[in-house]
């Protein structure tokens, strides 16, 4: 494979950025026990947008990783995994925002998010905060007890550990390093993304 674009997600920030059909997203945690989220839209229009209950619905599971395909709220496939050295990820949590530092945690003023940082990375390609949908968690390590109750555990990821889709169609991606330390082992680092691959290859 050709390495054709790297960003490196600083801590608590994000990236925004179009992605062709047939080329490969790699995710990587460059230090090990981080997690981050992934939204999707489609190009050509984006009212399609990657939706977590269709996902889960027709892969028949909550930990999605190497084979299972990503669908949009129209039923269309948006990436296959074809790799995943980590194979737990969290498909539930809505992106971590201000309101929910204020209300979880007592936060007071300001504090980076995920949303946030997604909302304003996407704006240039006219995607508001308002058309966020539940993100794909990757590396978050989220289980669900007998009771219901949802614990989060350190990722299980370590350093250069990676999880790789494939686009299955025109993509306006979105990417959040995550600003939640509870999720990420109680500190916060930075997420490394690599596109490869042929545009419509």
């Amino acid at each position: 494979m050709t390495d054709l674009v790297r960003y490196h997600v600083e801590a608590r920030t994000g990236v925004g950025f179009p992605l062709k059909a047939g080329q490969l997203l790699t995710i990587i945690d460059p230090q090990g026990e981080q997690s981050g989220d992934l939204v999707a839209f489609g190009e050509a229009d984006k009212a399609e947008w990657l939706s977590s209950g269709r996902s889960i619905d027709y892969n028949e599971t909550i930990y999605l990783t190497t084979g299972h395909v990503l669908y949009s709220n129209r039923s269309t496939p948006m990436f296959t995994i074809v790799e995943d050295t980590v194979g737990k990820h969290d498909f539930l949590f809505a992106p971590c925002s201000l309101e929910m530092f204020q209300r979880s945690y007592g936060i007071q003023g300001d504090h980076p998010s995920c949303f946030d940082n997604l909302a304003k990375n996407l704006a240039s390609f006219g995607i508001t905060g308002d058309m966020l949908p539940t993100p794909f968690n990757f590396f978050m390590n989220a289980s669900i007890l007998p009771s219901g109750a949802i614990t989060i555990a350190p990722p299980l990821s370590r350093p250069g550990s990676f999880v790789r889709l494939r686009a299955e169609m025109d993509l306006i991606v979105g990417i959040s390093a995550c600003s939640a330390p509870g999720c990420n082992n109680g500190t916060c680092k930075p997420i490394d993304v690599e596109i490869t691959g042929k545009i419509g290859a």
